[in-house]
Parts: structure tokens; C-alpha cells; sequence
């Protein structure tokens, strides 16, 4: 489905033609953990956002015969900030997210202050952000901006959390590589 504006609020019952809980998977890639987690919850929607052409199609491959996902071809922050209605969302889940290693790229990460006040304002009550990561360095960057969110609980599971391996886990894993989790989880501000 195409989208009649890029400026307007997606609506997800239009999109998927039922309504179910909306989860997102942000920066899908080849759409592997995507795919494999609708399988899984064929009870809710699933849709993936990529800016990548060449994921894009592989995402759009993979999921085309499954009824509950759907891929949208966009900036990340872009789609979370300004596509997804507010409280739309049961669960974000933003699995490498590209570590810009240099000091003078930080300030291309997509996980800023900026970033998680979007993610809280689609989320719906108690929704979560799954966050997974190979980058020490980032994990702990990650760790600092959700602690100074008053919109997020947070919580480090331990081991693997029972969710489809991504791609790029499966070859992290296979080489050796640390892999770090993080679950935020959207909190009514203290009034």
C-alpha cells in the first residue's frame, strides 16, 4: 500500500485491513527477525521500517506471504516521529542499530533524547523498546539516555530474551561477539 502523503499519520487499520497490536521493528534489514516474529504472533501487526532499497526488497520478499507485516521504505526517526500515531504502538524493536564508532559521527545515532520522547509518544501504555546491541561503547551511550528519560523504565534482561535471532545477531554470535539487551518500558510521568 502506498500512502496517499508522506507528511500524514499512517493509520494501521487501513494499512493491515484489521485491528491488532502494532509492533514496529525499526531499521529491519533483510526482514528476517521480522518475518519470524509475525510467524510467531500471527495475532498482531508487524511492520518494518528500512531506508535501505536493497533490504527493503529482501524485507518485501520475505514477507509477502505473510498476512501481518508489512514494509515501509523510510528514515527511521522520520517514521516514528512524524508517521506513527500517537499510542499507536505495543512494542519497538530496534535490533544494531549502526554504532557511528567515530567521536565526530555521534551525533548521527539514531538513540537520543529526541529520539526516545518519539518512541514514548507512539508507544501506548506500558509498550516497550527492545534494544540490542554489539557495541559496548553505544550500549553504555544507549544506557545514559534512557536513565535521563523520565518516560522509560529500564530493565537489562539477561541471555538471550526468546525473540527470532536477526541476521546480524546470527553472525555476531557466530564470531564470538558480546551482545548487548535492553528493554525500555514506557512509564506515566510522576505528576
Amino acid at each position: 500500500m502506498i500512502p496517499e502523503s508522506y507528511v500524514d499519520r499512517l493509520n494501521p487499520h487501513e494499512i493491515f485491513g484489521r485491528n491488532a497490536p502494532l509492533q514496529v521493528d525499526l531499521g529491519c534489514g533483510d526482514g528476517l527477525f521480522l518475518c519470524a516474529l509475525a510467524e510467531r504472533m500471527p495475532q498482531k501487526n508487524f511492520l518494518g521500517v528500512e531506508r535501505m532499497l536493497g533490504r527493503v526488497r529482501s524485507a518485501a520478499r520475505k514477507a509477502a506471504s505473510i498476512d501481518n507485516v508489512r514494509v515501509l521504505r523510510v528514515e527511521t526517526f522520520y517514521a516514528v516521529r512524524y508517521l506513527l500515531p500517537a499510542q499507536s504502538v505495543e512494542a519497538f524493536y530496534l535490533l544494531f542499530p549502526d554504532p557511528w564508532p567515530k567521536r565526530r559521527h555521534h551525533c548521527r545515532r539514531i538513540v537520543t533524547s529526541d529520539f526516545l520522547d518519539a518512541v514514548s509518544a507512539a508507544l501506548g501504555e506500558n509498550g516497550i523498546l527492545r534494544i540490542v546491541t554489539d557495541q559496548s561503547e553505544y550500549f553504555e551511550h544507549i544506557c545514559r539516555c534512557a536513565e535521563q528519560s523520565a518516560g522509560f523504565a529500564t530493565a537489562k534482561p539477561n541471555g538471550s530474551d526468546g525473540f527470532p535471532p536477526s541476521t546480524f545477531e546470527k553472525k555476531f554470535q557466530s564470531d564470538g561477539t558480546n551482545i548487548y539487551r535492553l528493554e525500555l518500558r514506557k512509564v506515566s510521568p510522576v505528576m
